[in-house]
C-alpha cells in the first residue's frame, strides 16, 4: 500500500478480479475433398483378379510377374500417369491441410477447376463457401474415401475449426464418421450431403439412405446447380460448401444464436428436385432439410439437426446445438486460467464473475431469452457445489443453465370473420 504525506484526494487502480471471456470464432470450415487416382471414382479401382488387388506392390508380393516384364510396366505407367494428373492439379500433397482464407488460396494449393470429378466438386464447395459469406477454411484431400479418417484425425489437431464437410461424400458409414468425430471433438458441426439421384420415398422415415440420428450434424436436399467454367454450362453440386458458407454468414451478421434458414443460396440457379411444402413434411420430420424455390429464389428452408431431436429434443434444431458449442469451447478458453489456483470461496466468486460477465454479454447481444439477466441464465459456483469431498478430487465445480431461443419454424395466423353493426 502506497504511503501518502500529503493531504488531499488519490485515485487507485484496483484490478477488478475479472478475466474476461471472449467469445471462440464459430464459422471456420474444414472441408475434405476425395481426388482419386482414377478419374472419377471415389474408391479404389476394381481389382484384375478376382480377390487381390493389382497395386504394383502388391503383384510383385505375389510372384506372379518379376519388376520389369511387359505387366509391371503397364501398371506401373497407368498409376504414375494418375499420380501425375493429380500433382499436376494440386501442389498440396494428399493428407496435408491448408488454409485458405480466399478462393484464390485455395487455387494456389488445390488447383483450379478442372474435368477431374473429385477436384472440380471440392473447387465448386469452397468456391460456394467464399461467396456466400465464408472467410476462413482448412482444406484437405485424401486419393479414397476410405481415407477419410487420415483427414479428420488431421483437423482434430485444428482447434479453429467449427464446421466439417465432404462434398459430394454420401456414403452412409463415411457420413457417420464425419458425425462421429464431432461428437467426440464436442465443439464442431458437420453438415452432409444426399446423394445427387436420391428419390424423397428413399428420404422419407424407414429408409436405410439416412445415417444415425445426430444433434451433431445436418443434411441438406437436393443438390443445387451452378455454373461451371469447364463445361460453359451449368451443372449439379452438392450444398455442402454454400450451406457452410450461409452459417458463416449468418454467425457474421446477426449470431450463432440465430438458425442459418430462411436464406438464400447465392450462386444456385436451379435445383436437381423441385419440393412443395406437401412434399417436405415427412423430410422435416426426419431432419432433412430441404432446399427450394420460393417465388424465384433458391432458399435454404430447414434448420433441424440429423433425426429432428428424435433422440435429444433439447438439440432439435441447428442453432441450439451450436450455440452451446460455442458457449461451452467459450468458457472452456476463457478460464484456463482457473487450473491450479487455491480452490477457495475467493476462487469461486471470481468464477462467477467472470461466467456472469459473459453471459451477460451474450443476452445483451439477444443470444439469450428472458426479460434480464436473473431470467436468460444462472451461474452457480458455491460451497454446495463445491463440498470437502469435490475438493479433496482436486475438482470446483460450476453449474450453468440458459435460456436458449428456438426458432420460428411454424408462422401461425388465425384469420376470423368479424361481424360489424352495418353488416347486421
Amino acid at each position: 500500500m502506497p504511503t501518502y504525506l500529503s493531504p488531499g484526494v488519490y485515485v487507485e487502480e484496483v484490478p477488478s478480479g475479472l478475466a474476461p471471456i471472449a467469445g471462440v470464432g464459430t464459422s471456420t470450415a474444414g472441408f475434405i475433398g476425395i481426388i482419386s487416382l482414377n478419374a472419377g471414382e471415389t474408391t479404389p479401382p476394381a481389382p484384375a483378379e478376382p480377390t487381390e488387388a493389382t497395386t504394383p506392390s502388391t503383384l510383385a508380393q505375389k510372384g506372379n510377374f518379376e519388376p520389369g516384364n511387359d505387366q509391371y510396366r503397364v501398371v506401373m505407367s497407368d498409376q504414375k500417369n494418375a499420380e501425375n494428373e493429380v500433382v499436376a492439379m494440386t501442389s498440396a500433397k494428399a493428407g496435408e491441410v491448408k488454409l485458405c482464407t480466399n478462393f484464390s488460396e485455395f487455387k494456389e494449393n488445390f488447383g483450379e477447376f478442372s474435368n477431374h470429378p473429385g477436384q472440380n466438386t471440392l473447387a465448386h464447395a469452397v468456391y460456394g463457401f467464399f461467396r456466400n459469406g465464408g472467410t476462413r477454411c482448412f482444406v484437405v484431400w485424401v486419393a479414397a474415401e476410405q481415407d477419410i479418417d487420415l483427414a479428420l484425425e488431421a483437423f482434430e489437431a485444428i482447434d479453429e475449426i467449427a464446421i466439417v464437410a465432404a462434398p459430394g461424400v454420401t456414403t452412409k458409414s463415411t457420413l457417420a464418421q464425419l458425425d462421429i468425430h464431432c461428437r467426440s471433438t464436442s465443439d464442431r458441426f458437420a453438415i452432409l450431403d444426399t446423394e445427387e439421384n436420391i428419390t424423397l420415398r428413399e428420404l422419407e422415415p424407414g429408409n436405410e439412405k439416412l445415417p444415425g440420428n445426430s444433434d451433431y450434424a445436418a443434411l441438406y436436399f437436393p443438390w443445387v446447380q451452378v455454373f461451371d467454367p469447364i463445361s460453359n454450362g451449368l451443372k449439379f453440386v452438392p450444398p455442402s460448401g454454400h450451406i457452410a458458407g450461409i452459417y458463416a454468414r449468418v454467425d457474421s451478421l446477426r449470431g450463432v444464436h440465430k438458425a442459418p434458414a430462411n436464406e438464400p443460396i447465392l450462386g444456385a440457379m436451379g435445383l436437381k428436385k423441385a419440393i412443395s411444402k406437401i412434399k417436405q413434411e415427412p423430410l422435416n420430420q426426419v431432419g432433412v432439410n430441404c432446399i427450394r424455390n420460393l417465388n424465384g429464389n433458391i432458399r435454404v428452408w430447414g434448420a433441424r439437426t440429423l433425426g429432428a431431436g428424435k433422440d435429444n429434443p433439447d438439440f432439435k434444431y441447428i442453432n441450439i446445438r451450436r450455440q452451446f458449442n460455442y458457449l461451452r469451447e467459450s468458457i472452456d478458453e476463457g478460464t484456463q486460467w482457473v487450473v491450479f489456483e487455491p480452490n477457495t470461496p475467493e476462487l469461486w466468486a471470481r468464477i462467477r464473475r467472470n461466467i456472469s460477465a459473459f453471459l451477460t454479454n451474450e443476452w445483451r447481444k439477444g443470444a439469450l431469452f428472458g426479460t434480464t439477466p436473473q431470467e436468460a441464465f444462472f451461474v452457480k459456483c458455491d460451497a454446495e457445489t463445491n463440498p470437502m469431498a469435490v475438493r479433496k478430487l482436486g475438482q470446483v465445480v460450476t453449474e450453468i443453465g440458459v435460456a436458449v431461443i428456438e426458432p420460428a419454424e411454424f408462422v401461425i395466423f388465425r384469420l376470423t370473420q368479424i361481424v360489424t353493426e352495418t353488416q347486421q
